[in-house]
């Protein structure tokens, strides 16, 4: 009878404690092999590219319509974020997820999405992390909001 008090104190004590696994958004990240050299010189190439990029990660579902205008925030490589207070957070999230060699290839852009004012402050603004494909030019692999 001992034995039986014991392993359900065991069981109540495991189902019970607090795990400390985090969740992490599920990620997939670039080949660095795959992945362009890219400067602060590609910007006006990329706020081009945007024109078509956020239409496609925004506008669809039942509120795709509340993401049909934008504006660019911020548009940068992640090292250039570096000391930036509002932007370099998001390369610690890029380090993070998909390591150093691939944020460093890769940009933060963040978006202000004015349809949603009043509304959500959570949609108001948008970020993705970006890199340029050597095949197929830039794409979005993670949208944090």
């Amino acid at each position: 009878m001992k034995k039986l008090g014991v392993i359900a104190m065991l069981i109540t004590f495991i189902t019970f404690v607090p795990s400390h696994n985090y969740a992490q958004p599920d990620v997939e990240c670039p080949k660095i092999k795959q992945l362009e050299e890219t400067s602060i010189k590609d910007k006006n190439e990329l706020l081009n590219a945007l024109k078509i990029i956020v239409p496609n990660t925004y506008e669809k579902g039942e509120y795709g319509e509340l993401f049909s205008e934008w504006d660019v925030i911020t548009a940068l490589p992640f090292p250039k974020t570096v000391g930036q207070e509002n932007d370099e957070v998001y390369y610690e999230m890029a380090k993070n997820f998909c390591g150093e060699a691939v944020a460093d290839k890769s940009w933060l852009v963040r978006l202000y999405f004015p349809k949603w004012e009043g509304k959500s402050a959570s949609a108001l603004e948008g970020q993705i992390f970006l890199s340029k494909s050597k095949e197929n030019g830039w794409f979005v692999w993670f949208r944090y909001h």
